[in-house]
């Protein structure tokens, strides 16, 4: 699909709201950050013969110019290579406070909202977090940051001592739920349950199908791995009532005594040194755990782990007996390495039940993914596309824009990439389009397969991660109006998948359709349509089999014909080429990387026109010229390609072992 991404933007068109200067964000193309200028630092002359609007004299490729009287929005991503990991607190966190919670007195079940928390957003849904088998409703310590920013969070708190049966914590859930739904009957209510909180959401849900309802389960106990259970409970039956007194008074484990202050000493010299990588990460851990093991100890008593696991059966069971009562929307997080309560067939079964149900597996987790390094819910939720304000998720208004260090993380996702291309950016533009230093995010128009869950589907889901971070939206006519009116800065793919999946021979074919689509829509808010082209793509790869040749292969043929009835034909009706939307991997061969370029041409301004552009033949004439446009930037950037003494890989490694390997490589003269 790499060469999807790359193919899919030739042909393209940038269409932004005139209206709106900066924004606080950058590019959905932002990765390719660096910008390349010619050895020679000439102006772009020659453009002036390739294109039928040549840009303005002496305006050549230059980084912008700050005016000291214009009002520009601080950009958190200008020096996104800087970020750091978004704080979180740690397992040592969640120990501490859990420290607090175990010797409470006792009491009943109870809510709570953490002190972290309290910056959410306007109009933020509810979250209420359902405990796992520890019960404090500290599961979420290191997710309390991010998530109260955009949800209001109660957290059930179930003291050690409380003993109350599984059917009554469903009921004093679910009137929380009706009151709170009765308060704000248009806010969706969010349950995240871990293991027995994932039974209670599920059983929530099915006693209140008529209730606005999101489901998160995490690691959700379907059932219980008797190989393990079984002699768990043999060995608490025989261990003695006060094992907690034990640890403290054998083994010198007591809050205060020098052993424990020793691993307390430990464990904090390891969080603030920030020990990377899964040694560092484990040793850290380790350490907080010794050190608070009486917590652990009182936490997980002889009584209350009994206790718990007789609960948990009599969940799981009440669960599979009301599964199929519930409709709410739901997002399954299950982990890889967890053998004890999880169950790969209950999970698929779970997920052909559950109407609207997304399942995302935790690869390289274990049994408690909520206090691992490695899980970030505020990211799953937002690269599901599972969150929401009103009834249903609208891709515009919903989306959450990445923080800096989620965009640092796609970035070096693409590094190998970036530093394989090699890209040349080249702007007609006096302060170039340089989306990172313009501070502007562009919310790109996808094909609608990229946010389809298909059950069985060959492709991984995560493979699109990408387009929804960066706030890609359903192409629809609907979605582009209300992308504009929000003045946001939209990418336009015309040509869609006939352009992206081409075949032999059709590099740098445009394949757009007849009218004019986005033209009058454009006018009606003043926008500027930026052509821009890019080549490069057919010095990365060959195809070698299209999706002519594969269907002369029935198994091929079979898998194209399924994928393209799963993901739709939009242009379906359309007898034109543009019509043959077929969905497939093309079979590719590598080749040694060349070098990408990428050329933006002069706007196209539609302020004051939107009267002028209801004519159609007058918007069929700036939508020809855009369309010219772009093929005039890709003619251009094939010829003086040719040029470029820095065009193949191995030019390019050489100049930067002489110039160092961070160095700008130049490009051909302009």
């Amino acid at each position: 699909m790499g060469v999807t991404l790359l193919r899919s933007i030739f042909g393209l068109c940038a269409v932004s709201s005139s209206s709106r200067v900066t924004d606080s964000y950058c590019s959905t193309k932002s990765y390719l950050r660096r910008r390349r200028t010619s050895a020679s630092k000439q102006r772009l002359t020659e453009i002036k013969s390739v294109t039928s609007t040549p840009p303005p004299p002496s305006r050549g490729i230059r980084r912008r110019r700050k005016n000291k009287d214009e009002n520009v929005v601080h950009n958190p991503y200008s020096k996104m290579e800087m970020a750091r990991p978004d704080l979180r607190k740690s397992l040592l966190d969640f120990l501490e406070e859990a420290r607090d919670f175990v010797g409470d007195g006792g009491g009943p079940p109870r809510w709570f909202s953490p002190l972290e928390c309290r910056a959410q957003a306007p109009n933020s849904p509810l979250l209420l977090f359902l405990p796992g088998i520890d019960g404090t409703g500290l599961g979420l310590i290191r997710h309390h940051k991010k998530l109260g920013e955009i949800f209001d969070i109660w957290c059930l708190h179930i003291p050690v001592s409380d003993r109350t049966p599984f059917k009554d914590l469903v009921k004093l859930i679910e009137r929380t739920v009706k009151s709170e739904n009765y308060r704000f009957p248009n806010r969706p209510i969010y349950l995240v349950g871990e293991s027995i909180g994932a039974c209670l959401a599920l059983d929530v849900a099915a006693r209140n199908p008529n209730v606005d309802l999101a489901l998160i389960l995490v690691n959700p106990a379907t059932h219980v791995n008797n190989f393990m259970s079984k002699p768990l409970l043999g060995m608490l039956n025989v261990l003695p009532d006060g094992i907690p007194t034990l640890w403290e008074d054998v083994f010198g484990f007591k809050q205060g005594a020098p052993l424990t202050g020793i691993l307390e000493a430990l464990s904090n010299e390891f969080s603030v040194q920030r020990m990377g990588g899964v040694g560092g990460g484990m040793l850290r851990d380790l350490f907080a755990v010794s050190a608070n093991l009486p917590t652990l100890s009182r936490m997980f008593s002889k009584d209350t782990l009994l206790w718990k696991l007789e609960m948990l059966k009599s969940a799981i069971a009440s669960v599979n007996s009301h599964i199929y009562s519930v409709k709410a929307e739901t997002l399954i997080l299950p982990s890889g390495r967890d053998q004890w309560l999880l169950n790969e067939e209950d999970i698929v079964r779970y997920s052909r039940t559950l109407p609207n149900c997304i399942v995302r597996k935790l690869d390289d987790n274990g049994q408690f993914p909520l206090l691992e390094d490695s899980l970030d819910l505020a990211t799953i939720i937002k690269l599901t596309c599972f969150y929401r304000r009103g009834k249903s998720h609208d891709y515009v208004s919903d989306y959450i824009k990445p923080t800096p260090f989620e965009l640092q993380q796609l970035l070096d996702e693409h590094r190998l990439l970036m530093d394989a291309i090699s890209p040349v950016m080249l702007s007609t533009l006096e302060d170039g389009l340089l989306l990172k230093e313009r501070n502007i995010h562009m919310r790109g128009l996808t094909h609608p397969m990229v946010f389809m869950y298909i059950q069985d589907s060959l492709v991984d889901p995560k493979m699109f991660d990408k387009y929804k971070l960066m706030g890609g939206v359903p192409v629809s006519n609907m979605n582009f109006y209300k992308l504009l009116r929000e003045k946001a800065h939209v990418l336009l793919y015309p040509g869609g998948v006939r352009e992206a999946l081409h075949r032999k021979g059709e590099e740098y074919k445009l394949f757009w359709p007849e009218q004019s689509e986005f033209v009058r829509v454009a006018s009606k808010f003043g926008a500027k349509i930026v052509p821009f082209g890019v080549v490069g793509e057919d010095d990365i790869f060959n195809i070698v089999l299209d999706s002519n040749d594969q269907r002369n292969i029935p198994i091929l043929k079979y898998l194209m014909e399924k994928a393209t009835k799963d993901a739709g034909n939009l242009r379906e009706g359309d007898e034109s080429e543009l019509g043959n939307q077929d969905c497939y991997i093309p079979g590719l061969v590598p080749k040694i990387p060349g070098r990408f370029y990428y050329y933006f041409g002069k706007p196209i301004d539609l302020a004051g026109k939107e009267k002028e552009l209801k004519d159609k033949e007058k918007a069929q004439e700036v939508y020809l010229q855009a369309k010219s446009e772009v093929e005039q930037c890709i003619a251009y950037l094939k010829m003086k390609r040719e040029c470029d003494p820095y065009r193949q890989l191995l030019p390019r490694m050489m100049y930067q072992a002489s110039h160092g390997w961070s160095c700008e490589i130049p490009t051909f003269d302009l």
